[in-house]
């Protein structure tokens, strides 16, 4: 009879919770919002080709990159409740969540100035402030439920929370020094970055309203256009 040799769980999307529990199973939807958020983020980058989102995605690499760099540093083991592989100190879901939530409410608050159109008001500071308010809280119910779920102890995840926000902080800092001395023009202005059709409109220009104008000009074009056949 053929052997066939043991398989193993790719654990990247597998998460233990207790099915008897809502809570832990709500606690189990939010351990895959990184891997959401890396969806958003390839998404926006094919889709927008904005350079800050790409920033923003080349930081949030970055943050990973010192966690695991981290985890086997401290070399920290996670609870002994928990059934599954690797270290535990810092959370990494915790250090991913801090990151994203700190670094938009920062470009929200400081960065984003988007001028109103004939087509759309954009967001004012107050709703920017509420919208950054509401991405903290998801963060904090994300890096949360690490510790419900007995993935993390409370220290680990609040190592990891602190351990984004400070990646945050520097990396945002950073990307200030590159768009002040002229490095993010300068960046535009390549032969790859133009074949890519890489741009940077957000800062100024709210992604809801961001084509509006142009769809709206041929949209009344074509009406037009159609009352003239008839």
């Amino acid at each position: 009879m053929e052997e066939y040799p043991p398989l193993a769980s790719l654990s990247l999307t597998h998460v233990h919770y207790n099915p008897a529990d809502r809570i832990s199973y709500i606690c189990a939807w939010l351990a895959l919002v990184p891997q959401g958020l890396c969806i958003v983020y390839a998404t926006l980058i094919w889709s927008n080709r904005e350079i800050e989102i790409c920033l923003m995605f080349a930081g949030q690499l970055g943050c990973e990159a010192v966690n695991w760099i981290l985890k086997r540093y401290i070399k920290e083991e996670r609870p002994r409740e928990m059934h599954g592989k690797g270290y535990g100190m810092p959370s990494s879901h915790a250090q991913f969540v801090a990151f994203f939530s700190l670094t938009l409410t920062f470009f929200l608050l400081f960065r984003h100035v988007p001028h109103p159109t004939e087509t759309h008001t954009p967001f004012t500071f107050f709703q920017r402030l509420l919208l950054s308010l509401v991405t903290l809280a998801f963060a904090a119910a994300v890096a949360s439920s690490r510790i419900y779920l007995n993935y993390h102890t409370p220290k680990q995840v609040l190592v990891g929370c602190a351990a984004g926000a400070v990646f945050a902080v520097v990396w945002f800092g950073f990307t200030t020094v590159l768009r002040r001395a002229g490095w993010v023009d300068w960046m535009l202005d390549t032969r790859l970055a133009r074949t890519g059709r890489v741009r940077d409109l957000v800062v100024q220009e709210d992604l809801v309203d961001s084509g509006w104008a142009r769809w709206e000009e041929r949209r009344v074009r074509r009406r037009l256009e159609e009352k003239k056949r008839r």
